[in-house]
């Protein structure tokens, strides 16, 4: 190989070093490392000075509790029927890179793991969603019991442009909540970027209509706390927060996940009428009510009408009769009569008590000892007394909803029982 070409394959790999250099910012390698890693974030400072890595487990437990704990201060009421309209600003500002890799990616994201847990925790409910861009408001999908449609609807519409108008969100929300039947929880949950908003009109009368609409507004947002949208939160019962980062933000939007607390002046109690179809047979052809088009064998015929619908829960379309099945009804129970918090367990009292405190989590037989065997942070059932880890403690009141200790107690006294009888 001549000189000539070696100067030239130089040339070429000092054209692709800067290439490089130019899609990461003129950042050196080592400089991309930090940044992408934020490192220094997951350090903290110990009561000596020293830093040591932050044991985000427990800070997640913690939290975790904290929630628990507040709601679990007192017995209310809560909203099990939910219509839920999600407003996505698509606005400019949400293509901003502060989160990674623009807002519009980061909520999209999280949006689509929310949609997913608020259909576990609320079968009966329905959700609907509409975005803002060009300062006018569009709906993406009607309400409804999908979380596959809202998903899909929601990955295909990520494109910003314009400016953001909350006031033509919330009189396009308000058109289609304010028909909803008493008895349903009418809520909005707003994701906004935007620092300003371009509206047609007075605000104000808008936010007026949809307290006296009972609508629960409530606003995440993504930049800078915003005057109207805090008002709009108070003038509404809603929540208003701000995102710090990434991992706030899922916590967020997932707090509003469980069913909120129903406002006293608007819960009344209402007999409403169900039905609970049966699945139509495999060979069977009929036309779905949903789509208006021929399906065979997929689907639910309504016990009123005979008419077909795809999914549930849904409302049937023909004679309006709500349709569910028995095990949407029997996942809402828990809501009602939620398990209570576990007490935390002293370090100072497992060291007193080793000899005679279980070693084992009574869940997944998991030992409560860290290393050196060093007992580690647990929780005890104020009821049976059991020992759980930090992990089952978390599956237990989340997901399960059933005490393991509290169940194996009540069912081995069950043949004592018949037994004496």
């Amino acid at each position: 190989m001549n000189n000539g070409e070696e100067r030239r394959l130089n040339g070429e790999v000092e054209e692709d070093d800067e290439d490089d250099e130019e899609t990461n910012g003129g950042l050196a390698a080592w400089e991309r490392a930090y940044a992408d890693e934020r490192s220094w974030e997951s350090l903290q400072e110990d009561e000596s000075g020293l830093l040591r890595p932050i044991d985000n487990q427990s800070l997640h437990h913690a939290q975790y509790r904290r929630r628990l704990r507040a709601a679990s201060t007192s017995r209310i009421q809560k909203g099990l029927i939910r219509y839920l309209y999600i407003v996505i600003d698509f606005s400019k500002a949400a293509s901003e890179m502060d989160f990674r890799p623009s807002r519009m990616g980061v909520v999209a994201k999280h949006v689509e793991a929310f949609i997913r847990e608020f259909f576990y925790q609320n079968p009966l409910s329905q959700v609907g969603l509409v975005s803002i861009k060009d300062g006018v408001a569009h709906i993406l999908t009607d309400l409804g019991g999908s979380p596959e449609s809202h998903v899909k609807a929601v990955m295909g519409k990520l494109e910003c442009s314009g400016d953001a108008s909350l006031q033509n969100a919330l009189d396009l929300v308000h058109g289609y909540l304010n028909q909803i039947p008493t008895y349903g929880h009418r809520e909005v949950l707003i994701l906004y970027s935007a620092l300003s908003t371009c509206d047609p009109g007075d605000i104000m009368e808008t936010i007026q209509k949809c307290k006296k609409s009972k609508i629960r507004c409530s606003v995440i947002g993504l930049s800078a706390e915003i005057f109207i949208c805090k008002h709009l939160c108070q003038e509404t019962g809603g929540l208003y927060y701000i995102a710090l980062d990434e991992p706030h933000l899922k916590d967020l939007i997932l707090e509003h996940a469980p069913p909120p607390p129903a406002i006293a002046e608007f819960a009344i109690a209402n007999l409403i009428k169900m039905g609970f179809p049966q699945r139509a047979a495999e060979s069977s052809v009929a036309i779905c009510s949903c789509h208006k088009e021929a399906k065979v064998g997929d689907g639910y015929t309504c016990p009123r009408c005979k008419a077909r619908v795809c999914e549930l829960p849904t409302e049937c379309r023909i004679c309006g009769l709500t349709l569910i099945s028995s095990p949407h009804l029997a996942r809402s129970y828990h809501h009602l009569f939620p398990i209570v918090p576990f007490d935390e367990v002293s370090l100072s009292l497992f060291i007193d008590q080793q000899n005679k405190l279980p070693k084992a989590c009574f869940g997944c037989q998991q030992s409560l000892l860290g290393p050196g065997n060093k007992p580690s942070l647990c929780v005890a059932c104020p009821k049976c007394q059991q020992l759980f880890c930090l992990d089952c403690d978390i599956y237990i009141h989340e997901s399960l909803h059933n005490c393991p200790g509290c169940e194996s107690t009540r069912h081995s006294k069950i043949p004592t029982a018949n037994e004496g009888g």
